[in-house]
This record gives structure tokens, C-alpha cells and sequence, in this order.
């Protein structure tokens, strides 16, 4: 299938990215002076653009152009902001019903916020997920990648499915920021155990080892805790796992490095593991 992107900087490269790995074509609609990424964050660009062909374009000067060449796709992918691309000759309205047309927004269609301007930080705080946090910043871009990339893949694979059933096409609109409030609004039920997720539960939490590095302890089933505090030594923490913090298994974990740490949990059922960094994890998960 091919894939036309007319998305800029992150979030609809990435999902082009993905479809690419799942088989799909992918040409990129780029203006005359490229795709900012490229001089912005050039290391991204070449991470999440390669393998995908590229067409230097000014849609303004030559809309034909790009309606043609979005005719021809099975999926189109578009970023700016809403009634942008209609501008352009190039909105789902302009193209073939066949067409499964995705557009990747901040905030969706019709709201009052339909026409702010934004990033993933922006949309994280509107959608809440900093709530707990703030004013600590996402170490990854949670909005552009899970809410917004990662959504519009699976709803572009289902409007493919549907276009199988039917022949007909489909308009899908992705808002990063509902689509990030949807990955917290559990919580408006009500937590048993406050903030667990960001330090609230000895259980879980990212203790420090002797040598500065750090061990991420989840062991969340009672199994799990109850064999972890019988290895470090500290039986008689059993009964309490969902305490905010335990200053003595705090102390037993300074005393040894990490890797030492991981040898005696190796093989364990005990739901620990190392903040490992970019160079480790990629050696052992990369590619």
C-alpha cells in the first residue's frame, strides 16, 4: 500500500515510520526547504525517515501536483492545522473516497480550541497527565508518539479493514490531547492507593544503588514484593508494600551496586530491573 505523508517534524513521520516497518510505501510531500526536522533534530529525521521516499514540493505554487500524487495513495497523512490542507488543494475533500485520509491534530476537529497552536508538552498539560509531575518534564513525547502516532496508526489500519468491507474510505481525525487524556481519565475513578505510579508506593518506585546507578522495583502482586524484601534481607517489610516510602529498604538498596543487585534477582520472580541506559538498552533490545 503507499502512503503519502505531507506531516511535519514528529508525530506523523513516526506513524509513517510504523507503517513502513508493517510493509506499507511511504513518500514524503516535503516543502521546497524540507521537512525542519532535518536541520532541527537531524539525528530524528534520519531515525524516523528512513527507507521512505522523498518529494520536494510547494503545494501552494503547484497544487495539482500534490493532489495527484495523493490521488494515487492508499493512505494520507497531514498534520497541520485544521483547514490547512483544504487550503492547499490537498484535504480530504479534494482526494478520492477510496482514500483513507488521517489527519493528526492537537486538539481535534470543532472545539474551542481547535485552532491553538501547540507541542507534546502543551497537550500533556491540557489533557492532565503532568497533573502529578509538574513541573518535571516527560523524558519522551508521550502526546506526539502514543496519543498521537501510534493512535493514528491503529486508526488508519482500522479504516483499511473497513475499506476491504466496504470500498469506501474513510476521514480519521487524531487529537493528541484527547488521545492523552484518554490514557489517564481511569483515574477520575478514584485510586486506591494515591500517586502510585509517580512514588506514592514503596512497591513501586526507582530505588538508588551504591554506585549511583538505579534499580526499578514493580512488584505490585504481593508474591513478587514478599520474595524481593526476603532476598535484600528485610522480611518483616512484607506487610508493607503500600506505604509512600520505606527509609530502611531505601538504605539496604545504597549499600551494594547495581549490578550486583541484578545478579541475586536474576531468575527471581521479584519484578526488579535497572534504569539502563540508552547505549545498554540498545545493545540489548535495539533493532
Amino acid at each position: 500500500m503507499l502512503v503519502v505523508d505531507l506531516s511535519r517534524y514528529l508525530p506523523g513521520p513516526f506513524a509513517s515510520r510504523e507503517l513502513l516497518r508493517l510493509g506499507a510505501r511511504v513518500v514524503r510531500i516535503e516543502p521546497p526547504e524540507g521537512d525542519p526536522m532535518r536541520t532541527t533534530a537531524p539525528a530524528w529525521d534520519a531515525a524516523i525517515n528512513a527507507g521512505k521516499e522523498s518529494v520536494r514540493l510547494d503545494l501552494k505554487a503547484d497544487p495539482e501536483a500534490g493532489r495527484e500524487l495523493c490521488s494515487s495513495a492508499d493512505v494520507v497523512i497531514e498534520s497541520f492545522r485544521p483547514g490547512v490542507a483544504a487550503r492547499l488543494g490537498v484535504g480530504p475533500d479534494d482526494l478520492t473516497e477510496r482514500l483513507v485520509y488521517c489527519s493528526i491534530t492537537g486538539f481535534g476537529l470543532g472545539g474551542r480550541h481547535e485552532q491553538r497552536a501547540g507541542h507534546d508538552l502543551n497537550y500533556l498539560g491540557w489533557a492532565g497527565v503532568l497533573d502529578d509531575t509538574a513541573p518535571a518534564l516527560p523524558p519522551v513525547q508521550i502526546a506526539d508518539l502514543a496519543a498521537g502516532a501510534l493512535g493514528a496508526v491503529a486508526e488508519i489500519l482500522a479504516a483499511l479493514l473497513e475499506r476491504e468491507r466496504t470500498g469506501r474510505g474513510q476521514h480519521v481525525v487524531v487529537s493528541m490531547t484527547h488521545g492523552s487524556h484518554r490514557l489517564a481519565a481511569h483515574r477520575l475513578g478514584g485510586e486506591p492507593v494515591p500517586q502510585m505510579l509517580t512514588g506514592g508506593a514503596a512497591c513501586y518506585r526507582i530505588y538508588r544503588a551504591a554506585d549511583g546507578r538505579w534499580l526499578t522495583v514493580a512488584a505490585l502482586e504481593p508474591k513478587f514484593w514478599l520474595r524481593l524484601v526476603e532476598l535484600v534481607g528485610l522480611p518483616h517489610l512484607g506487610p508493607r508494600q503500600w506505604e509512600p516510602r520505606l527509609p530502611e529498604l531505601e538504605a539496604r538498596i545504597r549499600e551494594r551496586p547495581l549490578a550486583e543487585w541484578l545478579e541475586l534477582f536474576d531468575g527471581e520472580d521479584v519484578c526488579a530491573g535497572p534504569v539502563a541506559t540508552l547505549e545498554e538498552a540498545a545493545a540489548e533490545f535495539g533493532g
